[in-house]
């Protein structure tokens, strides 16, 4: 079986610095270790790589994007690197690479397969003729059960295989000094950097990890500076420590006592938010780390989740309420040792990269074996 994963962006300096990119680049390292893979991308540069896990990386130099927005970029070379593929695997249902891509496989008789990360503008010309792309699909791999229902797809082609973690990398250390609250995104309104901010109990320290957020248009574009205005009135300590290192973000969780995800249905602007969290990356990977969360109960959270076992849930924006789940886990050793253990056992069982790709080709077989392809074991 020879798989390929295709992105509109990469992750990294070549691209963004975000979970959407994040997935396509992990999920395809763990397959990479049962199946030959490809992992095609957009960035600065063409650029071609392998990393240990036998992965081989294609970043296609972006010449432009469509609309102004990285989702969409233009650039050459992508229907040549799905050449050899049996599986070709898109994410971003509404991007214009996928589209491409999707069609590109259709006319090679290519198995077509697509996770969406909750993309909602579609980009080119395809998008100005109505063109649906979904009916290009043999499978959809959804993040949760929630995506699925976002995106409406097909029960019949859906099924649900949720992100993951390197335990490896991501895992506790009896010996790190925890201390803090840690938030890691992009700086963008829907995130709720704001509300944490403001939720943010006396005296108690908070690192903010991620780059500012890309939104194009007013006020949005103008959040990051209003996050760190009100950053600078806090009632504790906020440190804002930008883009950090593949390396460096595991220490970090290890070295928190607590990850929040304060995201809203309702931004700070009053414009509403049609889809949040689809799943929350980094929610696992602090599950893995064994660092207790503090979360809004939005999107498909609650399915990674269980409050009150593996962290806290809070409803969206409800600044009072993420205020004292963050006091009762600063204050309380015994709660945040009893729920980090509870954290990486249920992710040790559900949410590793190699469960999710085990997930996934159980899918690719399924696939192959219905058109009578020979199926490499796993």
């Amino acid at each position: 079986m020879r798989v390929t994963h295709v992105a509109p962006t990469a992750f990294g300096g070549d691209g963004l610095f975000g979970g959407g990119e994040r997935y396509p680049l992990e999920l395809a390292r763990a397959l990479a270790r049962h199946v030959p893979c490809r992992l095609v991308a957009f960035g600065h540069d063409d650029r071609l790589a392998h990393d240990q896990s036998g992965l081989e990386v294609v970043v296609l130099r972006a010449r432009r994007f469509v609309g102004g927005h990285p989702a969409h970029p233009v650039g050459d070379g992508l229907v040549r690197a799905l050449r050899g593929a049996q599986v070709v695997h898109g994410h971003q249902l509404r991007s214009r690479v996928t589209t491409i891509a999707l069609w590109a496989a259709l006319v090679r008789h290519q198995r077509r397969v697509v996770t969406d990360h909750g993309l909602l503008q579609r980009g080119g010309v395809l998008a100005r003729l109505g063109a649906d792309p979904a009916r290009l699909v043999d499978r959809f791999l959804m993040v949760s059960r929630y995506s699925a229902d976002v995106l409406a797809t097909p029960s019949e082609r859906t099924s649900v295989i949720f992100g993951g973690a390197d335990p490896d990398r991501f895992h506790p250390d009896r010996h790190e000094q925890r201390e803090g609250v840690l938030f890691v995104g992009r700086i963008t309104p829907h995130k709720g950097v704001d509300r944490l901010i403001e939720a943010l109990p006396a005296g108690a320290r908070l690192t903010i990890a991620g780059s500012d957020g890309h939104d194009p248009t007013w006020p949005e574009r103008g959040y990051a500076e209003l996050v760190r205005r009100r950053a600078a009135s806090a009632s504790g300590e906020v440190t804002f420590a930008g883009t950090v290192t593949e390396e460096e973000l595991p220490r970090l969780m290890r070295r928190h006592a607590v990850l929040v995800l304060p995201s809203v249905e309702l931004t700070c602007f009053g414009r509403h938010v049609p889809v949040s969290e689809l799943l929350g990356l980094t929610v696992i990977e602090a599950m893995a780390s064994g660092t207790p969360v503090v979360c809004s109960c939005i999107g498909g959270v609650p399915e990674v989740v269980a409050d009150g076992a593996t962290g806290f849930l809070v409803p969206p924006g409800d600044v009072d309420a993420l205020r004292d789940r963050l006091a009762t886990l600063l204050h309380d050793h015994s709660l945040r040792e009893r729920l980090g253990r509870s954290a990486r056992a249920v992710f040790s069982e559900l949410f590793t990269w190699d469960a999710c790709a085990r997930r996934c080709l159980a899918s690719y077989d399924e696939l192959l074996s219905t058109r009578g392809e020979p199926i490499a074991a796993a």
